[in-house]
């Protein structure tokens, strides 16, 4: 039975956070928490958020880790707990944005202690655990890659070192506000790494074998707005239209991903987990070319020209699905991504840890082909 559901509240703009205010009184936070971390705070974007909540009771926590850890998550819901606080706000990337989800879950139901949160992770079967009591939430992206904007789920490191998928139709934010000019001036390198992000999305959410049609049209339309505007706003940080093009297919990324992911994000989860100093999206970029050409195999990808159909989106002409990982990887050299995993200090010492995370992630069992030990093994050496 095929589930479909879309999706949220969303406002999406240039200057969208000026209606930030207007969207905490419709959806009735009155003060709130503010999360984000220490370099959108340098940048002056958290400014932009207080200066529209005037005549407010405002909390901050600004210490989100670049992947967000169960002790960020602890802290930030004790936080909540003792102010008194009736909402959230998240003003960041995708770290942010899942840090605040997951203070939505601790700071709602649990006891806030320091191991509690994995109960609530979906591989542990904790899902139908999270409830409507979540803290409402208001997400503020400032890149362009991880959709979590309009997404149900977050991904955080728990206190046993897992980077593990938290889920739930309640964790989605009851407003979006998509605002492009809060990506201008964004550093070429990270500009790159998270646009690289929602192209994996696109993709991996398209080749995923399960029946959504809306979710294939919007990844589709989605994968052909990154792919053609990544490198302009990557050269350029105040191209707007190559902004607002970028900010639009992280978006439509994550709406798409509904319908699951793949053999990309188990290892990039796992490996995450592995080291946290790995971007995730950077991950996902070196990933692409060997989960494509894995699953190329897959009946489902065969049967319904999967490939060919996404390669005409990128540009690529009909019939050229053969061409994407090539493709894929002339982009990460253009973009100035490391070429493999051997480059990011990754050894074939590490593979049987990243395997084994890979095999019990979440996105394991929605790639179109199961991948085996072995499989993964032969990945993770064709992106070194």
């Amino acid at each position: 039975m095929a589930f479909i559901n879309y999706v949220t509240h969303i406002q999406f703009d240039f200057g969208a956070i000026a209606l930030l205010k207007a969207e905490c009184e419709r959806v009735g936070i009155t003060r709130p928490l503010i999360i984000t971390d220490a370099g959108v705070k340098a940048a002056g974007i958290l400014q932009k958020a207080l200066d529209q909540l005037g005549g407010m009771t405002i909390e901050v926590f600004d210490q989100t880790p670049s992947n967000p850890t169960e002790a960020a998550v602890m802290a930030a819901a004790r936080h909540y707990q003792s102010k008194g606080c009736d909402g959230l706000i998240a003003v960041g990337g995708g770290s942010a944005i899942d840090c605040a989800k997951g203070v939505a879950i601790a700071a709602t139901h649990t006891n806030c202690d320091i191991g509690a949160l994995k109960t609530f992770a979906t591989i542990e079967g904790g899902s139908n655990r999270i409830t409507e009591r979540v803290a409402p939430l208001i997400a503020i992206p400032t890149t362009s890659g991880t959709g979590s904007e309009v997404a149900r789920g977050a991904i955080i490191i728990v206190a046993d070192g897992r980077k593990l998928g938290f889920h739930s139709w309640f964790l989605v934010p009851k407003t979006a506000l998509c605002d492009p000019d809060l990506t201008l001036g964004l550093p070429a390198k990270l500009t790159a790494a998270t646009g690289m992000d929602a192209v994996a999305h696109c993709m991996e959410t398209f080749m995923a074998p399960s029946f959504n049609p809306p979710a294939d049209g919007i990844a589709l339309d989605g994968l052909a707005r990154a792919w053609t505007h990544i490198e302009r706003a990557t050269q350029n940080g105040a191209d707007r239209e190559a902004r607002r093009q970028l900010m639009s297919a992280s978006m439509q990324g994550a709406m798409a991903f509904q319908k699951g992911l793949g053999c990309v994000h188990s290892l990039s989860h796992s490996l995450g987990g592995v080291n946290p100093r790995l971007h995730h999206g950077t991950l996902n970029a070196v990933f692409l070319p060997a989960v494509v050409m894995f699953n190329a195999q897959a009946e489902s990808v065969q049967a319904e020209q999967r490939l060919n159909r996404m390669a005409y989106a990128m540009g690529l002409g009909e019939g050229n699905g053969s061409q994407i990982p090539a493709a894929i990887q002339s982009m990460n050299q253009r973009l100035g991504l490391p070429s493999g995993l051997g480059e990011m200090g990754v050894t074939s010492q590490d593979f049987g840890k990243i395997i084994e995370g890979a095999l019990a992630d979440h996105c394991h069992k929605t790639n179109p082909l199961v991948a085996t030990f072995d499989d993964y093994e032969n990945i993770l050496g064709l992106s070194m």
